[in-house]
């Protein structure tokens, strides 16, 4: 039985991508199979920053490119890093002796990809580096990098270093002000309904009605923690922004981000009684909320709950988040 207003499912990523681009055709435009570019171009002067994933994750990743951000995203198929040679291909095309940026989320395929297309990059004469988002926190507090997934919160990310990008910094600039802030960014994800994949109408992961579970992945993959009874908003909130600020070990007198990233069918109503929990603990802590945002900006198709996103900002990080503007389609949408 169909559930989604789809059309031949092996279509499904190119025609997605077909209305992106044209919705928001004075911004974005299709350059090649599934790469998403500025329809305008920086110069060549400046560090192009790319970052790719797969589909089905809308808006992201495509959504975050335009002036300020990114300037390319390269997509897989539903849930699926693309290609190494479909990435490579993209940064190809963007060769430019100020160098490119490509942000990595820390799973297999991504790492496998984006490390096989800088491999290749090198072999031609393609200046690339590049930095590996790892903010969930789920693995453990003191669990390292490596073992720590990327999620949503490489999108201040693209913000933070599309800015500084566009204000001329150079490739090595932009990557110390990048690892400085990827350091200080922290998720966690809560489950409270499955996903399924829209190709195929599969199931991805099960919950059991009426529980949730803390610690979900990017594609509603199992967390590190069982799965417990729905507690309340307040309940919820707390438990996961105590943790968050924990891992940041963020005090009075220090700046930081709070987003509520819905992951697909948690309705804006829950996600504003989360973030007035969560930014409540904050503040009350004498911490000061720079910039706040509940909406979607990473899905999962139809899972239920959301991911949390704490960031410790320095100075430059706040100036570049907040004082430079954006027209990439779903920043100007979501994030003021």
């Amino acid at each position: 039985m169909k559930t989604k207003f789809i059309n031949e499912p092996e279509n499904l990523t190119s025609e997605l991508l077909e209305g992106f681009t044209m919705a928001y055709s004075n911004i974005v435009k299709l350059d090649g199979e599934n790469v998403v570019v500025r329809t305008t171009p920086k110069t060549n002067d400046k560090v192009a920053v790319v970052a790719f994933g797969g589909a089905g994750h809308e808006p992201a990743v495509s959504g975050f490119v335009g002036e300020g951000m990114l300037d390319c995203s390269v997509v897989g198929d539903i849930f699926a890093a693309p290609g190494a040679q479909r990435l490579f291909a993209a940064l190809t095309n963007l060769k430019r002796d100020a160098g490119i940026l490509l942000l990595v989320l820390n799973h297999s395929g991504d790492v496998m990809s984006g490390n096989m297309a800088m491999q290749l990059c090198e072999r031609v004469g393609v200046k690339v580096k590049a930095i590996t988002t790892h903010d969930d926190i789920s693995a453990g507090l003191d669990a390292e990098d490596k073992d720590r997934r990327g999620l949503a919160g490489a999108v201040c990310m693209y913000k933070v270093l599309g800015a500084a990008a566009e204000a001329g910094k150079s490739l090595d600039e932009i990557l110390e002000i990048g690892e400085r802030l990827n350091k200080n960014i922290a998720t966690l994800a809560v489950a409270s309904g499955c996903c399924t994949h829209p190709q195929n109408g599969m199931v991805v992961t099960e919950l059991p009605e009426g529980e949730m579970q803390i610690g979900m992945g990017q594609h509603g993959e199992a967390g590190a923690g069982g799965t417990e009874p729905i507690v309340s908003a307040d309940a919820t909130a707390k438990q996961m922004i105590e943790l968050l600020m924990k891992k940041l070990d963020i005090k009075s007198g220090d700046k930081m981000l709070l987003y509520i990233n819905g992951v697909g069918s948690a309705t804006l109503m829950e996600q504003f009684i989360v973030y007035r929990a969560a930014a409540k603990i904050v503040q009350d802590a004498g911490i000061e909320i720079v910039q706040g945002h509940a909406g979607e900006l990473l899905t999962v198709q139809e899972l239920g709950g959301f991911q949390m996103i704490a960031a410790k900002l320095d100075d430059d990080h706040v100036d570049y988040l907040v004082n430079h503007g954006s027209n990439a389609p779903y920043w100007k949408l979501l994030v003021k």
